[in-house]
This record gives structure tokens, sequence and C-alpha cells, in this order.
């Protein structure tokens, strides 16, 4: 069992929203006892091609919490996406809120900024986020708390955020038949993954998981939402017992045959500023495309 903070007598309301572009889910958490509610992993369009940004994804997150009245109190990344780009600050520039990630975000600025060779106007800090969490962190949603559970393996930075028997878990876990996602980013690691999922399925049985992304395997439609029972059970990489060595074999043979994402250089250079788009001498938008970079 886990030793986090845990209450499981709270049921947030979860209203999820499918990005068929890059099957990012994100999602809006009210807390059951009040109007407040927080976002987790927010979509910024881009056509890459015509290098055009716009916001359709978030802007039907905005008008479902101006709809029911709600107040946005958090917008939650679980980790620094590198196949979608963030609408933290547009959906806070609209609604409010404060824009938090894992404090290992620091460990990926300075990684990627020499890979961006971005110079010293860009903070590696973190600084450019509202909130830093550690592991076991706590927060509030209204009345409802929160805790962030640090989940490295995908990236140095991911977490995992419980708000009552609900659980957000960023690319810790894909639904029991999409198993795990891949270790093999800059700082990644096949190893602390497993270890980071076992910290996972100790939560209780009946814990909802939500997942960031889901590419409907075998041709079934999208879903997003499982429990940690049946994880443990029937996920295809980790569940009925499977060993770490086991895992580390199969992860590590399987991320050799991936393609980076489509948008991992947009994604990145985005996402480590919390979703503002970097730009030039003349404070214009613009991405960089580093040769043999990544």
């Amino acid at each position: 069992m886990t030793d986090y903070p845990i209450n499981m007598s709270v049921k947030p309301q979860v209203e999820a929203f499918f990005d068929a572009a890059t099957n990012t889910i994100s999602y809006v958490v009210k807390d059951p006892a009040s109007d407040a509610c927080a976002v987790i992993d927010s979509v910024m369009d881009i056509d890459y091609a015509a290098g055009r940004i716009t916001y359709d994804h978030a802007d039907a997150i905005i008008d479902y919490i101006r709809k029911h009245r709600l107040t946005l109190e958090w917008i939650i990344e679980t980790h620094v996406h590198a196949d979608h780009l963030s609408a933290a600050p547009y959906i806070q520039n609209a609604l409010g809120g404060k824009i938090g990630i894992g404090d290992k975000i620091m460990v990926v600025q300075e990684t990627f900024g020499k890979i961006f060779n971005e110079g010293t106007e860009f903070q590696r800090d973190g600084s450019q986020f509202d909130a830093l969490f550690k592991d076991g962190d706590t927060y509030s949603v209204g009345k409802m708390k929160a805790v962030a559970i640090y989940t490295p393996g995908h990236t140095p930075a991911c977490m995992v955020h419980v708000m009552g028997d609900a659980a957000f878990v960023g690319d810790t876990l894909f639904m029991p038949d999409g198993g795990s996602a891949r270790a093999d980013f800059p700082g990644g690691d096949a190893g602390t993954l497993y270890d980071s999922i076992r910290k996972v399925l100790a939560l209780p049985d009946e814990m909802r998981l939500f997942m960031c992304h889901d590419y409907g395997p075998n041709g079934r439609d999208i879903q997003w939402e499982t429990t940690v029972a049946a994880e443990k059970a029937h996920n295809i990489h980790v569940g009925g017992g499977k060993t770490k060595q086991d895992f580390i074999k199969f992860r590590t043979a399987r991320d050799a045959t991936l393609a980076m994402p489509r948008l991992i250089i947009p994604s990145l250079q985005v996402n480590m500023r919390a979703g503002e788009l970097p730009t030039d001498k003349d404070g214009r938008p613009v991405l960089k495309v580093p040769v043999n970079g990544l």
C-alpha cells in the first residue's frame, strides 16, 4: 500500500477532452464539495507544416469551465510532453489558476536548453511555472486535497497527480492493452519506469486511473479510464507479476524500433517554457530545428 495521503472517499467529477491529432486526453477535474477545478495536460493546436498555432482544444476546455461556472485553480502538467504542445498560459490568461509541474523540470530544461542552443536568457530554474512539486507535495483544489507522486522513467520530471479516488498518470502507464510509454528520451530509463509503475500500482485497487494518451490498439475505440486493479491484472507490459528484468529487456528492445514523435521538436521548446512560444531577438515567435541534435 502507499504512504501518500490518499482520501478515497472524495470522488471528483472528471470530464475528458480527447485531441485526435495527438491522441492526447486532457481533463477538467472538479472538487465535489465546491466549484473549484483543475485542468490536467492541456493541448495547444499546431499545424507544423504551416507554422500556425490555434486553440480549438483549449477553447473547448475554457467553454466547459465557463458553462459550468467553475473556478480554475490549477493547470497541471504531468511532465514535459514530447508529442503535443501545452495550452497552459492561454488557459491561464482566460481563466486564471496556477501552472504546476514537477521540480525536475530543471533537469529537462538543462538538457534541452543545450540541445536547442538556448542562450542565457532562457532560465533553467523552473521559474516559468507558478509551482514546482516534489514527491509527496500536497495542494488543494477547492476543499479537495491533491498529492503529487514522483514517477520518473519516461522523463526525469514525470509526476502522477492524485485527487481523491482519481489519479492522473501522464505517460507513466497506458490502458492495460496499451502497456507503457517509451523510456528512451534523454533522462529516461526503463528500470526507473518499472519502479514508478509499481509505485502507481501500490495505490488502492479501486483507484481510478486516467491516461494522458490512448492509441486504440487492435482497432478498439479510444479509452482513457481504468483502475489500479485492472492494470495489475491485465497490463500487457507489467501486469500479472512480470519482473523488472523482463520489463527492461522488452522496453529497451521495443524503444529501439520507435521513431521520434512527430511534434517532438516544437513540443519540447514550448513545454519547457510552460507553454510559451520561444521568440527571436525581435520578439517574434520562432521554433528551432537542431540538426542531428535529437
